[in-house]
């Protein structure tokens, strides 16, 4: 690798996100946005997307590929852009966050199951299919739930439901549409939770507070305040970052009220605009610095005719 960086970010064009990474790319990368949804595969050749400007460019021109957004879509287009990203990423390719990583964080059930093998504390959590077995989750998980879309973020399509009769009519209408019912335990908290961000091997962390909601998504009207942590919450942070393979990760934890930090959720296309405006700290230019020494890494590695593998990150204090 000789001169800039060239960053390719899979978004919309006027994304916030683009904005920011351009601004912190200063003379040292090139950031070039393409299109999620314009994605197209030659086989047994390049991947290629659509830029700002309509013309149609490799992946292979770039050094890095962000993701920075996953777009709506059919289940065969969605499974397409996932195939055509795993190709590129196959054929030495740097994309962060993997593809592997992404399809396992973006399912709630697989990402969940993964956790709960790594011995990671989460909610109790139980995924169904008929009417019949959403009520006997419902009881059995103290008709006290929180019902999930299994794909999904930034707190849409999640319903909080204590009710019989609600609950029915929920889980109804969940099956009319063919969905899988997933449904957590709701746990206790004092309408605040921590949103930790992994950054290869750095960390960052903010609170989360809703007085008028029980969720806590900054996009939701939540507030934001810096907290340092237990290095030990931090830790749990990191290993359900590393346990999904997740590069950049935003890890979502609540504390029981037995002081016991629980994790939610691994968002593997996390924001980090509330968390630069709180910290008053310039992430975007940490995600860079961290896109080139992946780059940096897999392009010794292709030299050598050795296997890429992301570096695995670790706490900092």
């Amino acid at each position: 690798m000789n001169g800039l960086t060239r960053i390719a970010v899979l978004s919309a064009f006027d994304s916030w996100y683009v904005r920011d990474l351009r601004r912190a790319a200063g003379n040292k990368y090139e950031i070039h946005a393409l299109s999620f949804s314009s994605i197209s595969s030659h086989v047994g050749n390049c991947v290629s997307a659509t830029n700002q400007d309509g013309e149609h460019v490799s992946l292979d021109q770039f050094d890095a590929t962000i993701v920075r957004s996953m777009p709506p879509g059919s289940t065969e287009e969605i499974i397409f852009r996932m195939d055509a990203l795993g190709t590129h990423h196959r054929n030495g390719g740097v994309v962060i966050n993997s593809p592997r990583s992404l399809e396992a964080a973006i399912d709630k059930y697989l990402s969940l199951q993964r956790m709960a093998e790594a011995e990671i504390p989460i909610p109790r959590t139980i995924a169904c299919q008929t009417v019949e077995q959403a009520m006997d989750a419902f009881h059995d998980l103290g008709r006290r739930t929180v019902v999930k879309p299994l794909f999904g973020g930034e707190g849409r399509g999640i319903t909080f439901v204590d009710d019989d009769d609600i609950a029915l009519r929920v889980f109804k209408t969940l099956s009319q549409m063919n969905l899988v019912i997933y449904l957590q335990e709701f746990i206790p908290h004092e309408g605040f939770d921590l949103r930790v961000l992994v950054v290869g091997d750095h960390t960052f962390c903010i609170k989360r507070e809703n007085k008028d909601d029980w969720r806590t998504n900054i996009s939701r009207g939540a507030t934001a305040v810096p907290v340092t942590p237990p290095n030990s919450t931090i830790e749990l942070a990191v290993k359900a970052a590393r346990t999904l393979d997740v590069d950049i990760a935003g890890v979502d934890i609540l504390v029981a009220p037995s002081d016991q930090p629980v994790v939610i959720e691994v968002n593997a296309v996390p924001g980090w605009m509330a968390l630069s405006k709180t910290l008053e700290f310039d992430i975007a230019r940490t995600v860079l610095e961290y896109c080139s020494q992946v780059a940096r890494t897999a392009h010794t590695s292709s030299l050598s005719d050795d296997k890429y593998e992301s570096p695995s990150p670790t706490v900092t204090e």
